[in-house]
Formats: C-alpha cells, sequence, structure tokens
C-alpha cells in the first residue's frame, strides 16, 4: 500500500520515520509542563524507541503513524497516529462487506504537539485531514478518542471537536505517570461529521 500523506495548507502528516527522530527530540524539548498526563517521549533513546514500536504496530496493520510538520517550514512539530484500525467481520455475503485498505472503525491519538504551536491551527488542520481522510476516504462508521480522564486540557480540545463522550473505562491501561488510569473514551460517527467537519472548517477560518 502506497504510504499514506496528508496535506494542507498549515500541516502536513508524513509517514513516522526515523529520519524524524531529531525533529521529534527538538520539538519534545521546546517545554515540557503540558505533557504530565501525555506520552512524550524525553530523550532520543525514547523516541527511537516510540518510532520502532509505532513502524512494528503499522507493519501488522493496526496503526498508521504520523509525523506532523509544520507545512509552511518543513519544521518537526509532533507526531499523531491512526490506532486499533478495525475491520469487522461482516457475515458473508454481507454488503457492508468492504476492501481491506478501507477500516470499520478507526482511532485518531498519540497525538502530541510542540509547546509552542499547541492550541494553534495546526491542530485543528491535523484534526480536519485525519478526520476526512476516515469518514470520506475510508468511509468508516466510527472514530475514537481517549485520554486520562484527569486530562482536562485533552478532554477539553476533544469535546471541541464535537465528539461525544460514551463513558469512563476505569482501571483501562497505564498512565504516563505509571500508575493505572481511567480513561474517558469519546466517539464521533459518521452521521455526526458533517457537522463536526463545519464547526473544524470554521474554526480554521477564524
Amino acid at each position: 500500500m502506497k504510504p499514506l500523506v496528508l496535506s494542507g495548507s498549515r500541516v502536513r502528516l508524513d509517514p513516522l520515520s526515523e529520519g524524524h527522530l531529531d525533529g521529534l527530540v527538538a520539538a519534545a524539548a521546546v517545554s515540557r509542563e503540558t505533557y504530565a498526563m501525555t506520552f512524550v517521549p524525553d530523550s532520543a533513546e525514547a523516541t527511537r524507541a516510540f518510532i520502532r514500536r509505532m513502524r512494528t504496530d503499522e507493519a501488522a496493520g493496526t496503526v498508521i503513524p504520523f509525523a506532523t510538520i509544520d507545512a509552511p517550514t518543513g519544521r518537526v512539530v509532533g507526531s499523531t497516529s491512526f490506532l486499533n484500525i478495525e475491520r469487522w467481520r461482516w457475515p458473508l455475503g454481507s454488503p457492508m462487506k468492504r476492501a481491506t485498505e478501507q477500516p470499520d472503525a478507526v482511532e485518531i491519538g498519540a497525538t502530541w504537539l510542540a509547546h509552542d504551536v499547541q492550541r494553534t491551527a495546526i491542530n485543528t488542520e491535523a484534526k480536519l485531514l485525519m478526520l476526512s481522510h476516515a469518514f470520506e476516504t475510508w468511509g468508516v462508521h466510527r472514530v475514537s478518542l481517549k485520554t486520562d480522564v484527569r486530562n482536562a486540557r485533552s478532554r477539553a480540545a476533544i469535546e471541541r471537536l464535537g465528539a461525544t463522550l460514551d463513558g469512563i473505562l476505569r482501571a483501562h491501561q497505564p498512565s504516563s505517570t505509571g500508575t493505572v488510569r481511567d480513561t474517558a473514551y469519546y466517539t464521533i460517527v459518521q452521521s455526526e461529521w458533517p457537522t463536526v467537519r463545519e464547526r473544524l472548517e470554521a474554526r480554521l477560518r477564524r
């Protein structure tokens, strides 16, 4: 399958590779004050391990990882991914069955940005590009987003997209601080996408 690149006027999402190592290390070092409840590699060694892990999952067909690039400057400013790519087992002969390259549902996550580009059009356009690809190219039924239930900043950003809180998964997974976290689980479904898209496009116009 051809490597997936998603491009806009403000941001470009390139297939993650070890060629992005130095840029990711530099992006994460701008300031780490907002990373308390988010896993962000804190060294070249940790970043290299992160890239290799994501590439391994990509080879297994469950993840598509990106380096987030500031389009006008070419600077690496973070990373994001399609995660938990689901291909459902439809009954034999079902008209809902689709081609292998078209998942039924997907998660957007493992997202972090350099401190100086957070809450900018870069994040807004990146989400627009990813959601557009998921709903309009793949035709997925659901996009999920999740975060540590204590991460008010991340939850507010997800809610601004128009995602719906489906619930709290208790004792769900390790947290970035080494404890067991509860996870706030949000979704956007196909019927909601036009409204979400309109909201994102309006934010970009402002």
